[in-house]
């Protein structure tokens, strides 16, 4: 094996070791049925041994599997330690992607293109904001209204330039005028950090995706944070308070919708509640797109309860 290769091996082993350090420290022998003599533990949730034996494993494999030593894991014993574990299903997906990769050098892919046809769809959506996401959750497109709800402060034109595209984790995380549109920021960017794990098992030789988790790390202790505790879960829908500057508040909901063709592809589109005051400011909202001013006066401070539901 190359120095590379073996780089990369050793990279993938150590990630699926800190993914099940994870899980089993949030475990404890109660929560598995099994008998707490309270004996002071050296580290919270199971010891190996415990979850080898909820797996029917060797502890000798399973501490090899944990060490990164043993990479070939079969389905059915990867099976065996998710339901040991209690993951859910993209926890349990992510655990076979994890134990699966191979050792890829990272390369860089060619900018993302979005085909002309959603780009068309997209800015046919004139009462709803919508948007699509690229596999590293880049904006590849917005249509006015989105633009006017998430990020109005920047080029609505950037999305359509490659090196200018605005990346989603990073406005999210680095972006104060971004930060301050989430009532509910924490729930949110756990959600966001969950997703972004996701896409890194399912893209683990995407050189710029390595890129932005390390710049995330560096720049946003937050971000740090929750990168270590490795959240996993496939965003597909939520429901999220807008602290909007211009119309208030606004609680919409957002489908994340996957276009099957398109390498990770994914459009969002957002919605009101129909009768609600956050579908009027969202039509306020749309008021001053359509007039060519998204900062119109508003009812900023009134609207929906800043509770996320």
């Amino acid at each position: 094996m190359r120095p590379v290769e073996a780089a990369e091996t050793g990279a993938a082993a150590a990630e699926l070791g800190a993914f099940l350090r994870s899980r089993r420290g949030r475990l404890t022998p109660e929560d598995v049925g099994l008998i707490d003599y309270g004996e002071r533990r050296r580290v919270p949730g199971l010891r190996r041994e415990e979850l080898a034996q909820l797996a029917g494993v060797s502890v000798g494999y399973y501490t090899r599997l944990e060490q990164g030593v043993s990479t070939n894991a079969s389905d059915t014993v990867l099976d065996a330690i998710a339901r040991a574990l209690r993951l859910n299903d993209d926890e349990r997906t992510h655990l076979h992607r994890l134990a699966q990769q191979k050792s890829k050098p990272r390369r860089r892919r060619r900018p993302e293109r979005l085909r002309p046809e959603v780009a068309r769809m997209v800015g046919a959506l004139h009462d709803a904001p919508a948007l699509v996401l690229g596999r590293r959750l880049d904006v590849l497109a917005w249509n006015r209204m989105a633009h006017a709800l998430l990020a109005g402060h920047l080029d609505p034109e950037s999305p359509e330039r490659p090196a200018d595209r605005p990346n989603w984790v990073r406005l999210f995380f680095l972006d104060p005028h971004v930060r301050d549109l989430f009532v509910d920021w924490q729930r949110k960017a756990r959600n966001t950090v969950a997703d972004l794990r996701v896409i890194a098992g399912r893209y683990p030789d995407d050189a710029e995706l390595a890129e932005l988790v390390g710049e995330l790390t560096m720049k946003s202790d937050e971000f740090a944070t929750l990168w270590s505790a490795h959240p996993v879960q496939r965003c597909a829908h939520h429901t999220q308070t807008y602290r909007h500057p211009t119309v208030g508040d606004l609680t919409l909901a957002d489908e994340l919708l996957e276009f099957p063709d398109d390498d990770g592809q994914r459009l969002v589109i957002f919605h009101a509640e129909p009768g609600s005051p956050s579908e009027a400011g969202l039509k306020l909202l749309g008021t001053g797109v359509a007039s060519g001013n998204p900062r119109v006066p508003g009812r900023t401070g009134q609207g929906a309860a800043r509770t996320d539901t």
